[in-house]
């Protein structure tokens, strides 16, 4: 297919062995795409924190700060960038970790070159915000600047959180069903019920344990609901 930087992306590439970042610059370079690279996690996240980046693919396994520690970092600095994780494990507990810590996928090395820029494209596509705030009771969510607001505090989500509890907000107070949760988040591939559990988890921690009622609800084999409180 012929270069066309109309389409092209902003693309951070955190990944330390050199032969795979060089083949993965070179293809998407020539795809149209705008690459950077940084072969450390230390200098990853100095770069990743200025910004100007519409996606980070990100290797887990990184000398000096491996991955997971940069993407913790980058999400607790309130980053949204979309971030792409690369690892040489493909276990269940890796994929829930990595997305616990705020990643936006998860690949598995060895990959086609292809389908990176495929997901690389998703992961852009997804996290497009929609421009009005989203209101039940006293929580809202703003999607352009990913903050949740409940009883007047202030909670920083990351992309796959905010997903999450913009369709409970949409949806409430019908039953929003995993299924509907997994294709918002995720799309048709990523995700399954045990890293929607782990985000779901971690939503509440944020947006119910500070307060003495919870407003995410289980609907136990089908779903989440969430409540409005007196």
């Amino acid at each position: 297919m012929a270069n066309d930087s109309r389409n092209g992306l902003r693309v951070l590439v955190i990944e330390d062995q050199h032969d795979i970042a060089a083949n993965i610059w070179d293809f998407l370079e020539r795809r149209g795409h705008a690459v950077d690279h940084c072969g450390d996690g230390v200098s990853g996240l100095a770069r990743a924190m200025g910004g100007g980046f519409d996606v980070i693919v990100l290797d887990l396994g990184l000398p000096r700060l491996d991955g997971l520690d940069l993407c913790r970092q980058l999400r607790a600095a309130g980053h949204g960038v979309p971030v792409l994780m690369l690892t040489a494990r493909d276990t269940l507990d890796d994929k829930l970790r990595g997305f616990g810590e705020g990643a936006d996928d998860y690949m598995v090395k060895p990959f086609a070159m292809r389908e990176l820029e495929a997901r690389i494209r998703a992961v852009h596509r997804r996290v497009q915000p929609a421009s009005d705030t989203l209101e039940l009771g006293r929580l809202s969510y703003d999607p352009a600047t990913m903050l949740a607001t409940r009883e007047g505090r202030k909670v920083p989500l990351t992309r796959l959180q905010g997903s999450i509890l913009a369709t409970l907000l949409r949806d409430a107070p019908k039953v929003t069903s995993h299924q509907r949760l997994l294709q918002v988040a995720w799309g048709d591939d990523g995700g399954d019920i045990a890293a929607l559990h782990t985000q779901v988890y971690e939503l509440r921690v944020l947006i119910d344990r500070p307060f003495a009622q919870a407003m995410i609800r289980s609907v136990r084999g089908i779903g989440y609901r969430l409540v409005e409180l007196p």
